[in-house]
């Protein structure tokens, strides 16, 4: 079982003994919870800080664990909000599914995070406690972000450090970016099928999301010359490499199609280059960004992937009077990312071990991803998949009929979370999928995960 599955359930059974007892009742001793639980002093503190901070319990240093009292008062009448509201331009149930924990003794293959064994936490803790030590950690960092990070950040993706933004993760790169680009109502080309997180993005910002749809080789250039044309759009966004959620790779004979449909559209292409640290074998290809001549592809790169998902530090990278735009928003948005979050990039990244880790992720997602795909072969032969070069997910293709969202919950009652895959597409399917993930799981239990999915069916 893993650490979290624990921490929940220590906490889920303290939350049973608060409610047999009153206000002020004391609870057991963390020694006596540890030896009855059999449980860690470790996973037995977090299950009781997640108490404290839903204020379930309260803790008094030298005394105890204690129920807290109850809230004074009833529930508020809120009722005016809907009125005062109106209706919710914000749609955020894809990104919201991307986010959820499994239940406990779930295994995980939803989510697109890294579980706790191929983090580099060491490093990290390593990283944080010498980046807290610098002597300007706690004070405000440039507005473009840390020399040293943008630099790094800039060899990445083959770029000029002074066209390196650092922004708080991917995510907010890409709704500071895309809300520079265009106002709300307009059209945005993206391929499909695609990260919800940006769809989610788009349809909350006013933006209107319009599918280009893709096949092994990444967007087809005939299709997206003919959607620049119908909606006279002036962004495309795209994952040229290990695209969530299919894993593919913009074949090398479209990438200059891709450019030049852009160009004659007069659009900009926005370019995700989220997985460029999460190939399984060999080199991922470059950036779109270093075939681009005339400013046109901006390029967001990020660290959460590769290294732990509360590392939310990432760049834009874009030439020309745009980056003006971009940084402008940025620091409305939220002024800067903190410096010593930034610090403990640069710790981690310029350390030695950074490369051994990223050649430990590479090695492992390739061998999770080739247990899966063994696994979907023996137990679920009816399914279609191509597997993936790169990244993390596989997009399972289901046989006609099968309804996605009702099989995951299906799947989640047999003991296996799997993303459905309409939060992944803009427009109707013809045909249902999900999307596997192996960063939540460990190679042991990937085979049984297919098992518990195959149960489903």
């Amino acid at each position: 079982m893993s650490e979290s599955s624990s921490v929940a359930r220590v906490a889920a059974t303290l939350r049973e003994l608060v409610k047999d007892r009153p206000a002020g009742a004391r609870l057991p001793s963390s020694r006596s919870l540890v030896r009855e639980l059999g449980v860690g002093p470790v996973t037995v503190q977090r299950a009781i800080d997640q108490l404290v901070a839903d204020g379930t319990v309260i803790t008094r240093p030298g005394a105890g664990t204690f129920v807290a009292r109850a809230r004074v008062g009833g529930p508020a009448d809120t009722g005016w909000q809907r009125v005062a509201l109106g209706a919710s331009p914000v749609q955020a149930s894809g990104a919201l599914e991307a986010l959820s924990a499994p239940p406990v003794d779930c295994l995980d293959l939803s989510r697109g995070y890294l579980d706790v064994g191929l983090q580099p936490t060491s490093r990290l803790a390593a990283a944080a406690a010498r980046a807290a030590r610098r002597p300007q950690a706690w004070t405000v960092p440039p507005p473009s972000g840390l020399p040293e990070l943008r630099t790094w950040f800039a060899q990445q993706v083959g770029a000029e450090a002074e066209d390196v933004l650092i922004t708080p993760g991917g995510q907010g790169a890409l709704s500071t970016v895309l809300r520079s680009l265009v106002p709300a109502g307009s059209p945005v080309l993206v391929a499909e099928p695609g990260y919800p997180g940006v769809i989610s993005l788009l349809r909350s910002a006013g933006l209107v999301p319009v599918a280009v749809p893709t096949d092994a080789g990444g967007l087809r250039p005939d299709l997206l010359e003919r959607a620049f044309a119908t909606t006279g759009s002036r962004v495309l966004y795209v994952q040229p490499t290990f695209a969530n959620p299919d894993g593919h790779v913009l074949a090398a004979d479209r990438r200059g199609p891709v450019l030049a449909a852009a160009a004659a559209a007069g659009a900009f292409v926005v370019e995700d280059d989220y997985a460029r640290f999460l190939g399984h074998t060999s080199t991922p290809p470059p950036a779109l960004l270093r075939d681009d001549t005339d400013g046109r592809v901006i390029t967001i790169n990020s660290l959460t992937k590769a290294a732990a998902p509360s590392l939310r530090v990432g760049c834009v990278v874009a030439r020309g009077p745009v980056m003006q735009r971009i940084r402008a928003l940025r620091i409305v948005d939220d002024l800067f990312v903190p410096r010593p979050l930034q610090e403990t990039a640069v710790e981690l990244v310029t350390g030695a071990g950074w490369n051994a880790h990223l050649r430990f992720l590479s090695a492992t997602l390739g061998e999770r991803m080739t247990a899966l795909t063994t696994a979907l072969a023996i137990e679920l032969p009816q399914c279609g998949f191509t597997r993936p070069q790169g990244g993390f997910s596989l997009w399972l293709e289901l046989p006609r009929g099968v309804d996605d969202a009702d099989l995951a919950r299906r799947a989640e009652g047999a003991g296996v979370a799997v993303g459905a895959g309409r939060h992944f597409v803009v427009a109707e399917q013809d045909t249902a999928h999900l999307r596997l993930c192996v960063a939540g799981v460990d190679l042991p239990r990937i085979a049984d995960a297919v098992q518990r999915l195959a149960s489903a069916f």
